[in-house]
């Protein structure tokens, strides 16, 4: 599993790259760039069949891509990407989790920068996937989107909400899994509750 959802990595950064020369190619360069494309998504597509497959041969896994699978915005990329490459989910309190994948912030002691907080370490290509679940989070979750719009509101650079907000969303999903509690509908009027049982270890 691990093997495959790093060649699915792999198989996007090279379609994004050949995708980035279409844009210098003409005729018949352009035309193999083209024809380099449609191979790299076939391949893609077989991959994501096969880690499909592998999941539902798997109980275990299987249970957690459905109750995962309940999140708007949390998709196929993302539930394998945790099945592969953090099997702690639902172990670990949620600052634990947080700073396992890297999306907890901590104070940043420089001169330059004394006072501001960074993030950094953890398992960076899980972050970057959990980002762009966020990112799709704020057009089809609107707990998510209410909770950056909030972020905002209140003065939040835009980046800093962001990443706020994949905290929250690994958090939600760290409790979903210890709880084998799917997502809890956000009540009427509350804003940001990402979590339910946000709080708790």
């Amino acid at each position: 599993m691990r093997h495959l959802v790093t060649r699915h990595r792999q198989l996007v950064e090279m379609i994004v790259a050949e995708q980035n020369l279409l844009m210098s190619m003409q005729g018949t360069a352009r035309r193999d760039v083209e024809v380099s494309i449609r191979f790299l998504r076939g391949r893609l597509n077989q991959i994501d069949e096969q880690v499909q497959k592998l999941i539902r041969k798997h109980p275990e896994w299987s249970a957690k891509a459905e109750l995962l699978d309940t999140v708007p915005g949390v998709g196929p990329v993302l539930i394998s990407s945790i099945v592969a490459e953090l099997p702690e989910l639902g172990t670990l309190s949620r600052k634990e989790i947080a700073a396992l994948v890297g999306v907890a912030p901590f104070n940043n002691e420089s001169e330059k920068s004394r006072g501001r907080r960074r993030i950094w370490g953890g398992r960076g290509h899980l972050r970057a996937v959990l980002y762009m679940s966020v990112v799709a989070g704020l057009r089809f979750n609107e707990t998510i989107r209410g909770f950056y719009q909030h972020l905002i509101k209140a003065g939040k650079a835009p980046k800093v909400a962001l990443v706020a907000c994949m905290r929250n969303l690994l958090t939600m999903l760290n409790a979903m899994l210890k709880t084998q509690q799917p997502r809890r509908p956000k009540e009427h009027g509350q804003v940001a509750a990402l979590v339910p049982s946000c709080n708790s270890t």
